[in-house]
């Protein structure tokens, strides 16, 4: 049985890397222009078919990094520990500079680090901190997940490692493929990060049975030719299947209308207007396809948005990319993907991870455990995980 699961997932895997329609030489995403590959937007757009998704990774199975040299490191990881019950031997202090970006030394002993000390049950991490963010070209989170990948340097718009995340169900990520799917408690101040990591327990479980009024996914289309690429992967509006607490809607950035109860945003711009939405659900997720917005130290207004504008809105996790990584789909997250996996009940973390075929540019932030899908305990104490 888990062999012939394995084989339904890897097909979902290679699909969503190679079914995407992107041409390897796509332009930079500051190029205002067509991909090499773009085609239509389909005109009756269709759900895709995702495998079964298997177990949560839990604060039972979550390791959290403090950064000891960062003020707000200690302050967030200390409070974190103890509002989510990271279990004691889980935590790792440890010291790293406080900047944008490790050299490749300095993140080899880190990686060493958490490999030899974290415990065999800890299958996802959460770092503590805004900064670092980066190992030159990379991504940290991608970098301790699936591997430093130096040769993107040379060609950051080449495509790039594939993560085995994509092709993989269960929760136990690092025993099955001994990779730690990471995510950092980033935000711009400590009091905002103390917030997102509520938002993200107030999420648990508040979706897992239908509620009068379903919570939105929203997703806008931009005239912005170059980064309004994952329109064609775009649901449709209406009914999630399966789904009673989720709906999809189809807006258009240029006339967005009041945006209620919202779980997903997802969009392609430089700069997402001000404001950037309504009214936030604890646990949503949002981000925008753009060349630079996972570079969380650059300051408000300076050139394209900042993903940590997203939280600061009222998402609770985000995504963007450090370095230029052209207008490929694979570099973003999948819409359909990331809500259909988040819908089946896995926390933000596995479902942002899920919808990312080649991670190794893009930094995943925010509250990793928020789980709105997740049955609650009761009710999940009788689920086995593969």
């Amino acid at each position: 049985m888990v062999k012939a699961r394995f084989s339904t997932w890897h097909a979902w895997g290679r699909a969503l890397v190679l079914g995407l329609g992107v041409a390897l030489g796509a332009p930079p995403i500051t190029q205002a222009a067509e991909p090499a590959a773009a085609s239509a937007v389909p005109a009756e757009p269709r759900w895709l078919r995702v495998p079964k998704l298997y177990g949560r990774i839990t604060a039972r199975e979550l390791g959290l990094v403090i950064n000891t040299a960062d003020p707000y490191s200690v302050a967030v990881g200390e409070h974190y520990a103890r509002r989510r019950g990271i279990p004691p031997e889980h935590i790792l202090r440890v010291q790293l500079p406080v900047r944008a970006s490790l050299t490749t030394d300095e993140f080899r002993a880190l990686d060493e680090v958490l490999r030899s000390q974290m415990p065999e049950q800890v299958h996802g991490l959460a770092l503590a901190w805004t900064l670092p963010y980066a190992v030159d070209c990379n991504s940290l989170t991608s970098a301790l997940a699936i591997g430093l990948q130096p040769q993107v340097c040379a060609n950051s718009c080449a495509a790039t490692k594939v993560s085995p995340y994509t092709q993989y169900f269960g929760a136990r990520p690092w025993l099955v493929l001994g990779i730690r799917p990471a995510m950092q408690i980033a935000a711009r101040s400590v009091p905002a990060a103390l917030a997102l990591i509520e938002r993200g327990i107030a999420a648990d479980h508040t979706l897992a049975t239908p509620a009068s009024t379903p919570a939105r996914a929203y997703f806008a289309a931009t005239p912005d030719a170059a980064r309004n690429v994952r329109e064609r992967l775009f649901p449709p509006a209406g009914s999630v299947p399966g789904v009673a607490a989720l709906e999809v809607a189809r807006v258009h950035s240029d006339s967005l209308p009041p945006m209620q109860r919202i779980l997903v945003y997802e969009t392609g711009l430089a700069k997402v207007p001000a404001p950037l939405g309504g009214e936030w659900l604890p646990g949503a997720l949002a981000d925008h396809l753009t060349s630079f917005g996972g570079q969380l130290d650059k300051p408000v207004g300076d050139g394209q948005m900042n993903i940590l504008d997203w939280i600061e809105a009222g998402a609770t996790a985000s995504y963007g990319t450090v370095s230029e990584p052209c207008n490929h789909l694979q570099k973003f997250p999948h819409p359909q993907m990331l809500t259909l996996a988040y819908a089946q009940g896995v926390s933000a973390l596995e479902a942002y991870w899920h919808s990312v075929a080649w991670p190794a540019q893009g930094v995943f932030v925010g509250e990793p455990l928020a789980a709105p899908f997740a049955a609650p305990p009761a009710t999940a104490a009788s689920a086995t995980t593969p």
